[in-house]
Formats: structure tokens, C-alpha cells, sequence
């Protein structure tokens, strides 16, 4: 008698060869669609990693140590450093003086742009030029800014009066002339934000205007219907548009304001009274060599445009996914 027949076992591979090559080939789609642009910007976000957080870290390290001098000192002296600045007399007063020049120079940067972009906005003869002429300002460095305005805010008598002084004197009203950024005064930072707004009064002008002119013309005449002013209508219509205009405008210009240097040291780099936390972080550094102290006042602006930008970025984040 012959055994049962034998059953012949075949091997199933696997994966089947097709379906591995079509894998193959999505991947290879998706890699296409995204992988030459990330080659493209590579370069960029290694240098942004290198030279942006990579030194912040570093400005970060060099804040917990004891590093004084040009000999580099790394030991960890955790926040002994920040407890220290917050007790010096200089610090105080630098942070009285950034807020004030805060305050004024966004608020008269917020006004003079947005009544410049309203005036553009009604329809003026010549509005490219003058679209020009508002801007121009923001063309200028801040140092040129600052030595020009130096002139304009000098606080001589008599004689040796010049700038708004004289010329306020001229037209009868010396009544109102003032030591400006020299006036004993604890709002004596308020003179330098004139013109820091004024610098900065252009692109608020081009940020509003450009909010104003989003708004499609149906929605104008939609407005008119109802027999309202022309500046009625012209604010119901401008409003929701530069609402969020108006957010981003404060935020940059809060930005900037902590970020303030060149105008200020063009304008009198000694005088404590327009004395603010940038100045401080470089003469504590390069003067007196306290790289610990300047790296911790560098931290702590850090932290400042932090809080500033990151409840926008969370705002503007959640309004987009909605």
C-alpha cells in the first residue's frame, strides 16, 4: 500500500511584491512633493539654529555664571545674577524709563499713523507722494534719527537756543519751551519717543491703510444706505478691519520699543534720565566687562518680547484653525 499523497507546502511571500513597489513609489511622491523645498531652506534653518537659538542659549549659559572680564569664567551661579540686577538702583531706573518710552511711543506712533492713513484713505490730491513722504522716515537709521533730532530737542537759552525752542520762541509761543530729554523731570524719556513715533509712524500708516483698504466697496455702499455721515459710515465700515490691524501694530511696536538702542545713544548716550535697559546691557558689558550682568539683561528683554509675542502668536494661531 502506498502512504497518503504528499502535500506540497507553498511559501507565501511576505509582502507582495506589488504592493511594496506602489509603497515605494508614495514615498517617493511624498518626498518629492516636500523634500526639495526642505533642501531648499535647509541652509536657512541650520543657520537660524546656529546663529539665532543657538547664541541665545548661550547668551542664556553665560547669564548663570560669574564671567567677568575677557578670560571666560563658566561656573553656575544659577540666578544669583538676576537677583542682583533686580536690587541695583540703574536697573530700576531703566525699567521706569522703558516703560514710559513704551507707553508714549506707541500711542503717538498708533495716532499719528492712523490719522495719516485715514487722511489717504478719504481720497487726497497727490496721495502717492505723500504716501512717499510718510514713509520716508522709516528709510532713515535710527542713528541719523537721533543726531538730527538732537538738534531739534536742544534745550539752549537765548542765543544758543536752537530747534523747536527757537523756533517756538519766533512764532510767540516760548512759553512753551522745554529742556526735553535734558529736563530733570522723571518723563524726560518722553521727548526721545517723539521721535522713535515719528520714525515709526510711516509703516503703522501702511499697515492701517492697507487694513482700510481690504474692505470691499458693496460693504461701503451697503453702509450708505442708511443716511449716515461720511465719517460714519467711513469708521462703521473701517473698523472690524483694522481691529486686528490694530493688535499687530502694537505688538511690533512694543517689540521694537525694548528693542530701542542706536536712537537713544545718538541722542545722549550718558544721561541716565533717557537711560534704559538696552544702554545698561552695553556699557555694563563692554565698559565695564561684566559679561554675566549684560547676558542677564539681554535674558531678561528676551523674556520681555516673549510675553509680548507669544499671546499673539496663540491668538492669531487659534483665529486661524476656526
Amino acid at each position: 500500500m502506498s502512504g497518503p499523497p504528499t502535500v506540497q507546502r507553498h511559501r507565501q511571500p511576505l509582502v507582495d511584491p506589488g504592493t511594496a513597489a506602489a509603497r515605494r513609489r508614495r514615498r517617493r511622491q511624498r518626498f518629492d512633493s516636500w523634500g526639495g523645498g526642505l533642501l531648499l531652506v535647509l541652509p536657512s534653518l541650520v543657520a537660524l539654529a546656529v546663529f539665532v537659538y543657538g547664541f541665545l542659549g548661550w547668551n542664556i549659559r553665560v547669564s548663570l555664571t560669574s564671567w567677568r572680564g575677557l578670560t571666560p569664567h563658566l561656573d553656575f551661579v544659577w540666578l544669583r545674577n538676576y537677583i542682583a540686577l533686580w536690587s541695583d538702583e540703574r536697573w530700576g531706573i531703566d525699567v521706569h524709563n522703558i516703560v514710559i518710552f513704551t507707553v508714549v511711543f506707541v500711542l503717538g506712533a498708533l495716532t499719528l499713523g492712523f490719522v495719516m492713513a485715514l487722511l489717504l484713505e478719504r481720497g487726497v490730491r497727490g496721495e502717492s507722494f505723500l504716501r512717499s513722504v510718510y514713509l520716508f522716515p522709516m528709510a532713515i537709521s535710527f542713528i541719523a534719527t537721533g543726531i538730527i533730532w538732537r538738534w531739534l530737542l536742544d534745550n539752549g537759552e537765548g542765543a544758543e537756543s536752537a530747534g523747536l525752542n527757537q523756533l517756538l520762541s519766533e512764532v510767540g509761543l516760548g512759553f512753551l519751551r522745554s529742556d526735553w530729554h535734558k529736563s530733570t523731570s522723571s518723563w524726560a524719556i518722553a521727548a526721545v519717543a517723539l521721535p522713535a513715533g515719528w520714525a515709526a509712524s510711516g509703516y503703522v500708516m501702511a499697515l492701517f491703510l492697507a487694513g482700510m483698504r481690504s474692505v470691499p466697496d458693496t460693504v461701503r455702499e451697503a453702509a450708505r444706505v442708511d443716511g449716515a455721515s461720511e465719517l460714519q459710515v467711513l469708521w462703521h465700515v473701517i473698523r472690524p478691519a483694522i481691529r486686528p490691524v490694530l493688535l499687530s501694530a502694537v505688538v511690533i511696536l512694543v517689540h521694537v520699543s525694548l528693542k530701542t538702542f542706536d536712537l537713544l545713544y545718538a541722542m545722549d548716550q550718558r544721561n541716565l534720565k533717557i537711560d534704559v535697559p538696552s544702554l545698561y546691557m552695553w556699557f555694563t558689558t563692554f565698559d565695564g566687562g561684566f559679561y554675566n550682568r549684560g547676558a542677564t539683561i539681554a535674558t531678561l528683554l528676551l523674556f520681555g518680547v516673549v510675553l509680548v509675542t507669544a499671546p499673539y502668536i496663540w491668538y492669531a494661531v487659534r483665529r486661524e484653525r476656526r
